[in-house]
């Protein structure tokens, strides 16, 4: 087991003019401002930008495109959560999983559904549409392709854009996972003791 990160968060008083850009460009100056705020009261640096600003140059382009992707999704907040849930619960990445069980609880997916994302697109939980976009996901993870079938079901209830993005969330997470796994990023003060259903072990 670790006994800390592989890379360390860059605080944020130890960033460059570069770093502070990427921020900028990804989030706006207002929130950008509230993020990079030495004030007393400002609220800790997430450990996920820390990593990130590491190397700005690389991280600063897919900043804005992840926030541009997060922001509007053409599958619906909803939708967008459950696949990214998935994504984190087969890759067992504890930082992505802690972040986005927060972010669904937020938009009022709830504690049991949460739960029900680790038993799959079989789950009686779900829409149809949901249990598609569940086993798309597990296919793209498995087999880097959404199946015939899953593809036919998924094209009659959304467009071609939809689509699309169904494939660029799972991939664009699951390159995310692998960073969170491999960097060690630590699960944020506040976000440890949140409670969820547990990831599985490693096998």
């Amino acid at each position: 087991m670790s006994s800390g990160p592989r890379i360390a968060p860059l605080p944020k008083d130890e960033w460059g003019d570069d770093a502070i850009a990427a921020l900028q460009a990804a989030y706006g100056d207002e929130v950008a401002a509230s993020i990079l705020s030495t004030a007393p009261d400002a609220p800790p640096l997430p450990n996920v930008l820390g990593t990130m600003m590491r190397n700005p140059s690389l991280v600063g382009p897919f900043l804005v495109y992840n926030a541009s992707m997060m922001k509007t999704p053409l599958l619906g907040r909803r939708n967008f959560e459950l696949i990214v849930l998935r994504v984190a619960w087969r890759t067992r990445s504890t930082y992505e999983w802690a972040q986005h069980v927060r972010m669904a609880q937020r938009i009022g997916i709830t504690m049991e559904e949460i739960d029900a994302v680790g038993r799959g697109s079989d789950d009686g939980a779900w829409m149809p549409l949901e249990a598609d976009l569940l086993a798309a996901t597990d296919q793209l993870i498995d087999g880097y392709r959404i199946d015939d079938a899953t593809w036919a079901r998924l094209a009659e209830q959304l467009d071609e854009k939809q689509l699309m993005e169904v494939t660029f969330i799972v991939g664009t997470y699951t390159c995310l996972a692998m960073a969170f796994n491999s960097f060690g990023i630590e699960v944020d003060e506040g976000l440890d003791g949140l409670p969820a259903p547990p990831l599985p072990a490693d096998e």
